[in-house]
């Protein structure tokens, strides 16, 4: 809006906008104020308990307990929606304003964490150590599978230099990878420790099949393809040459 006086020619301007109002406590209606005039105005401190630990917090006066969330969080890594806060004895909403429910400087709120996020922490924590303790359980199944997989070389290398085995030997090495098979099966696995120990589990078997075609073998030398001797039988035809002739000529002896 242009506005002229009669003393030479002033302009003004007038900028309307839309007034929003609210109902306060009590049943005043007053403006209501703008998204962020809550950082303005005079600071106070609140005095904030959180079990154990004391928080001493600065924030402007005319802030909502939304507001006093959000700063809490980064003193005690709690997010917003994982608080609970208290004054008076009663919990106070996120859009409740500090100064009309009567925080005052220095004033003491209560802070503890929402049983719900709680439990779900807790939940997880126990996954977390879960899957630590599988990972465990598996790398020493892994150690002592190393150590009998040398043992399925050695054999192996023995077999092929044409030494016979006893097969007591391939009996216990193969009872002894079956425990460690055991072992993976009783390993309560979630997520990736779970794949690490499937890939244990087949990495076993591998060497438990190994050894039973050793012993096949080596039960059977002759199932060995380098060393087997074939056997076969050939039979030859000779051609007659002239046929016999049979007559009824007698001749008589004295």
């Amino acid at each position: 809006m242009k506005r002229s006086t009669s003393k030479g020619t002033e302009t003004r301007e007038f900028n309307y906008r839309e007034i929003d109002w609210e109902l306060r406590p009590g049943g005043m209606l007053v403006q209501k104020r703008d998204v962020g005039c809550g950082s303005s105005g005079p600071m106070i401190k609140i005095k904030v308990s959180h079990g154990s630990c004391h928080y001493d917090t600065a924030v402007p006066a005319q802030s909502t307990f939304g507001d006093l969330k959000k700063v809490l969080a980064h003193e005690t890594g709690l997010e917003p929606k994982e608080q609970r806060l208290l004054f008076r004895g009663k919990e106070r909403e996120d859009d409740e304003y500090l100064h009309m429910v009567g925080v005052k400087d220095m004033s003491k709120v209560i802070l503890f964490e929402d049983p719900a996020s709680k439990e779900r922490k807790l939940e997880e924590m126990k996954r977390n150590q879960g899957t630590f303790e599988a990972y465990e359980a598996v790398a020493r199944v892994r150690a002592e599978a190393d150590k009998l997989c040398e043992k399925v070389a050695e054999l192996e290398t023995t077999f092929c230099s044409g030494t016979t085995i006893a097969d007591k030997e391939f009996v216990v090495l193969t009872e002894l990878l079956m425990t460690q098979l055991l072992k993976l099966d009783s390993i309560e696995a979630d997520g990736e420790s779970k794949v690490q120990r499937r890939i244990e589990v087949r990495r076993i078997q591998s060497f438990v099949e190994t050894l039973d075609n050793l012993k096949a073998r080596n039960s059977n030398p002759f199932s060995n393809g380098s060393n087997a001797v074939s056997v076969t039988t050939k039979w030859e035809t000779f051609p007659t040459q002239s046929a016999t002739k049979v007559t009824q000529d007698w001749e008589l002896f004295d």
